[in-house]
């Protein structure tokens, strides 16, 4: 199916007649089928500009629409509503109404980078993905996604002091997600740490946590990183407006038409 009718036809625009008799002959269900009148009534012709001053969006303009990303893509495998050519076509036509109606799972990209290594224009569709994780979460249609709460915990800690630490980085999500610091699988990790893994390396692991380390002269590194951060984050919010909070719905109402 050409990718520009798909959303025309979902299923809640066909409309049959289960019984329907015209002059004498039966053209019952699929005889009856029409496709409803469709209209854009949010078309946003800047969609593409507010992708595109997003980290990792800078590139949509370059996509010919060869489907390279999604018959490379890792989650459409798994899920074929997964579709990253398909979310890049409703961008660049301003589609956003029905770009919003897929903000379930567009978030949902595990940043394997086939996607990338494959698009012969570099476009770089796997940056596309989460500028649009990004922009759902921006305009107050998600709240922000487990995976965007990492991001940032990984990315403050690298800035801040040129190098990680594990622990540190998988506490801080799970504090910032309101998980549980009990959870199974961080138990027995640790207990495995502690019965295999040299004393040496134990009390280094543990003194990295007291005392975080910092990469050697990394002050000015992290004096500029932080200026292209803020002046990035100056140019999302020129190109999409102050930042919208997510508001769960709280009526039935509400519910269904999310």
């Amino acid at each position: 199916m050409p990718i520009h009718e798909k959303h025309l036809i979902r299923p809640e625009n066909l409309v049959s007649h289960e019984n329907l008799v015209i002059d004498g002959i039966d053209v019952s269900g699929d005889w009856s089928t029409f496709i409803r009148s469709r209209v854009v009534p949010d078309y946003n012709e800047n969609l593409q500009e507010e992708i595109e001053a997003l980290p990792g969006g800078e590139f949509i303009h370059r996509c010919w629409q060869c489907g390279s990303c999604t018959n490379s893509c890792t989650m459409n495998a798994v899920n074929p509503d997964f579709n990253p050519r398909y979310w890049i076509y409703l961008i660049r036509m301003g589609f956003e109404s029905e770009l919003v109606r897929d903000k379930d799972i567009i978030w949902q990209c595990v940043s394997c980078n086939k996607c990338t290594y494959a698009c012969p224009r570099d476009v770089v569709p796997e940056g596309v993905m989460k500028a649009t994780a990004h922009w759902l979460e921006h305009k107050g249609y998600t709240p922000k996604s487990p995976s965007m709460v990492f991001d940032e915990v990984f990315s403050e800690q690298v800035i801040e002091r040129g190098k990680i630490e594990d622990g540190e980085v998988v506490l801080n999500f799970l504090t910032r997600t309101h998980q549980k610091l009990t959870q199974p699988w961080l138990i027995e990790m640790v207990k495995r740490l502690m019965k295999h893994l040299p004393v040496k390396m134990l009390a280094t692991l543990g003194l990295a946590t007291i005392f975080k380390p910092r990469t050697k002269g990394w002050g000015p590194a992290r004096d500029a990183i932080k200026d292209y951060v803020k002046e990035r984050d100056e140019a999302a919010t020129d190109a999409l407006g102050p930042h919208i909070a997510y508001k769960k719905p709280e009526t039935p109402e509400q519910i269904a038409a999310e």
